[in-house]
């Protein structure tokens, strides 16, 4: 997997923190999407790869339910920001793995309940 993610980084768009960071989701079904960060000048318009990938899965008719895990690469060891812990709330599972990886391989692995304890959920729009 570290190598797929090092070659994905170089479609990153990265003009202004020059922060590439890439993510492969890992379906149930054995499918794959991949992400990479594409960010705008409009700060605001920048989107994760973490939610590049899981959005192409959903706009493909995956739902919750239906992903294994999904492995992120950083020039360093990066938590997902918590704009992508929301959406990792919306649709994996408590125990879905989340890898995050530096460019030299180094790993390390939570679920995403590690990773989202005190989640915002459809509950709490009652």
């Amino acid at each position: 997997m570290k190598d797929e993610l090092l070659e994905l980084q170089k479609n990153c768009y990265v003009p202004y923190s020059k922060y590439p960071v890439s993510a492969i989701l890992v379906c149930k079904d054995g499918t794959i999407f991949k992400g990479v960060n594409v960010e705008n000048a409009s700060f605001g318009a920048t989107i994760c790869t973490e939610r590049v990938a899981i959005v192409q899965a959903i706009s493909l008719g995956y739902r919750k339910g239906d992903f294994k895990e999904i492995h992120i690469m950083a020039k360093n060891i990066a938590m997902p920001c918590f704009m992508c812990r929301q959406v990792f709330e919306e649709f994996f599972e408590d125990e879905t793995k989340v890898f995050c990886y530096d460019v030299l391989g180094n790993c390390k692995d939570f679920t995403k309940k590690q990773i989202c304890p005190f989640p915002f959920g459809s509950a709490d729009l009652q």
